[in-house]
């Protein structure tokens, strides 16, 4: 893939970009591989796409009124606009015009970071299968709010496929994509139709970047556990229940579990259409686990990039589960999570190149009991 905003040093954000996409996986597969045991079995890296996958768009706000720039601050905060990066889905890349022309319409001040005046920090938008949109002004007060409720059916009637709009409040000066208030405008959820199943997608709700490489991991984590055939399962970190979902069965009870209040809200709304005794509870993974008096037979967890830690791994470790499937984002918090339950010995893995063009990757492994 090329890119004229990478090789004209405007943005370094593909660490890879202008290396042959085979060689990209491979240096991936390297270095995952000497993470982990030389006994465990890989399974064929999954791959996609290496330009337009992206799923959603994080977009920093710079410029005026009159010309706003969508894309990233460089290091003296002067705005790069993105709006034409090749990694974009082309619904998403296609919004991105529209978007700019209604923060000149409502007349929304950009965020000048080094004079800390403006309102408009972030636009954030994600783009479901089938072309359904969501977007999200994250704004530094609620100055602008009055204007954007006023045009928003100027953007429905630009942007007919908007599913969900709304606005996010992120007061402090600091780097933090958005705050805790959530104000919804249009809609509640998007629903990303992966492998068959509704996924609801609530604003602050968390999905993979790269909705074909997702549908992948899922359905690989739905194959371990089908194989293993659990009474109980837990999916922790659970986001908005994509394992759980895909691994709901008439005879099996599944609970996930994650901090976020909307994500968890999300999960319930998919859970409806499906069979079997499938609970979400909102509330800290590891605080949660070790509450439990008994522990299932089963546990997938898909932690940030920190990993578990240490107090759910060793909760893992000490809690008499069988199986663990542990999806990861970091290789490196992996291993060191894998010393702290040497009693679960990883079997099976699987590279998942989430992210073409950068170092980072998903790389899902299965855990059994010795």
């Amino acid at each position: 893939m090329d890119c004229v905003h990478y090789f004209s040093g405007r943005c370094r954000s593909c660490a890879l970009m202008g290396q042959p996409y085979a060689a990209q996986v491979s240096e991936k597969e390297r270095s995952v591989r000497a993470l982990l045991p030389a006994s465990v079995t890989w399974a064929p890296s999954i791959t996609g796409p290496e330009h337009g996958f992206r799923n959603k768009a994080k977009m920093v706000v710079t410029g005026t009124v009159a010309a706003p720039v969508l894309g990233i601050a460089d290091r003296a905060g002067v705005g790069v606009d993105l709006r034409d990066c090749g990694l974009y889905e082309p619904d998403l890349g296609n919004s991105f015009d529209v978007l700019a022309r209604f923060v000149t319409l409502a007349g929304v001040t950009p965020y000048d970071v080094g004079e800390r005046r403006g309102e408009l920090k972030y636009l954030l938008v994600t783009v479901a299968p089938g072309g359904a949109l969501m977007a999200r002004f994250v704004l530094r007060s609620t100055e602008s709010l009055l204007r954007i409720r006023k045009h928003l059916p100027a953007l429905l009637a630009w942007l007919p496929q908007l599913a969900v709009v709304s606005v996010n409040l992120q007061p402090e000066h600091k780097a933090v994509l958005e705050g805790p208030e959530e104000i919804v405008l249009h809609g509640e959820s998007l629903t990303m139709r992966v492998n068959g199943l509704d996924l609801h997608l609530r604003p602050q709700s968390f999905f993979q970047t790269n909705t074909e490489i997702a549908a992948a991991l899922y359905r690989q984590v739905a194959d371990w556990v089908a194989e293993a055939a659990p009474n109980r399962m837990w999916d922790l970190y659970c986001g908005v229940g994509g394992f759980a979902l895909h691994c709901a069965a008439p005879d099996r009870e599944v609970v996930g579990v994650e901090v976020s209040a909307e994500a968890i809200a999300s999960a319930r709304l998919s859970a409806a259409a499906l069979p079997g005794a499938l609970e979400f509870v909102a509330a800290d993974a590891t605080a949660w686990a070790q509450r439990q008096v008994t522990a299932a037979e089963l546990v997938v967890v898909n932690p940030p990039r920190r990993g578990t830690g240490t107090e759910l791994a060793g909760w893992l470790e000490c809690s008499g589960v069988e199986t663990v499937v542990y999806s990861s984002c970091n290789a490196t918090t992996l291993a060191r999570d894998l010393e702290q339950m040497p009693s679960l010995v990883p079997m099976r893995a699987r590279l998942l190149d989430m992210f073409p063009q950068t170092p980072h990757y998903e790389v899902v492994t299965l855990l059994r009991r010795r």
